[in-house]
């Protein structure tokens, strides 16, 4: 049974004439699980198998599921050694599936998605895995953009205050009550707001599940995915989001792969942070702030998540609890911010 949102048919042709390695034999498809929003699937012909992403069914904002941009940041990196998969086509022509998309290589390798799957590395393949992570995306940020082709990828100037702005727009259309504690963290995130050091090409939700670790050797990442966030920024706004994500016992488990930081072998929080210092050669003096404004954005997604649950417009199980996490992670960005030793993040 072919997948909703592909249309073999109408594919077949266009990849015979687009995609090298293709041989006109007839393509079967599969959806794979994974990736926020925008579609992935797996196309064969029974020699060869291609990867192709889309936008989600339905309407779409544009800017929000740009494949053009996408595909631009993958063969902009493919000439790095940033590990991405290697792009073979791009696709405009809405009649085909009835949007745009892309085709890039199928990579082979294994995604750890759940906490089981992160604690069975032995300690030393955990510690091999957790420093690659790290090093890649000190790698990722050290690539001189404008020389790759992406130098109008984004708008760097004012990144952060242009950040916090739109994400605090985002809380007044999707919130569901009042919430003091993170309206109290928007103000000290205006207050605290630095100065951004040299901009890179920002991932944007850069973590563990969101890599492809070797089929042969978990210490090495051999694709970073999703790249639908990705835009040129503020760097650190990778590693904040990175720590909240990879949390320890103490914090609050937003998804199933989080929490590295207590499982034998992985870095600690600290040795992440130094570790990516040392390789990016950046400041992480003001980093409290990005983890903040990490919180700060998991928590407003987390309550679009709510709010569409209670409208009825979500399906499965595990939404009932959304309306409590992003309480938990308000009071946990207050937390982070009194605490800091960033003194305007605690007034």
């Amino acid at each position: 049974m072919v997948p909703e949102g592909v249309d073999l048919e109408r594919l077949g042709p266009w990849f015979g004439s687009h995609v090298e390695g293709a041989t006109g034999a007839p393509l079967h498809a599969e959806l794979i699980a994974g990736g926020r929003s925008n579609l992935t699937y797996v196309i064969g012909d029974g020699t060869h198998d291609w990867v192709l992403r889309r936008p989600p069914l339905g309407h779409v904002v544009e800017t929000a599921h740009d494949m053009r941009r996408e595909y631009r940041v993958l063969a902009g990196l493919g000439s790095t050694d940033v590990p991405v998969p290697e792009v073979l086509a791009f696709g405009d022509d809405d009649t085909l599936i009835g949007a745009p998309f892309y085709v890039m290589e199928r990579v082979e390798g294994q995604i750890l998605r759940t906490r089981d799957e992160v604690a069975a590395l032995s300690p030393t393949e955990a510690r091999a895995c957790s420093e690659c992570l790290v090093d890649v995306l000190a790698r990722l940020h050290s690539v001189d953009y404008e020389a790759v082709g992406l130098g109008d990828f984004g708008h760097p100037d004012g990144f952060l205050a242009r950040n916090l702005a739109r994400w605090g727009k985002q809380w007044q259309a999707n919130k569901t009550r009042e919430l003091p504690a993170l309206d109290e963290v928007a103000r000290r995130l205006e207050t605290a707001l630095p100065p951004s050091g040299p901009p890179g090409i920002v991932h944007g939700d850069y973590r563990l599940d969101n890599t492809m670790l070797a089929a042969d050797d978990p210490g090495r990442i051999a694709a970073v995915l999703d790249w639908e966030m990705s835009t040129l920024g503020d760097p650190l706004t990778d590693v904040g989001l990175l720590l909240v994500y990879w949390g320890d016992s103490a914090q609050l488990a937003v998804l199933a792969a989080q929490g590295v930081g207590d499982v034998p072998g992985f870095l600690s929080r600290d040795e992440v942070v130094a570790r990516y210092a040392e390789h990016s050669g950046r400041s992480v003096t003001h980093l409290d702030f990005y983890v903040v404004l990490a919180m700060y954005k998991l928590a407003i997604i987390v309550e679009g998540i709510n709010a569409r649950y209670l409208m009825g417009k979500t399906l499965g199980e595990g939404f009932a609890e959304m309306g409590t996490i992003v309480a938990a992670l308000a009071e946990q960005a207050l937390e982070v911010a009194q605490g800091s030793d960033d003194v305007a993040l605690r007034r």
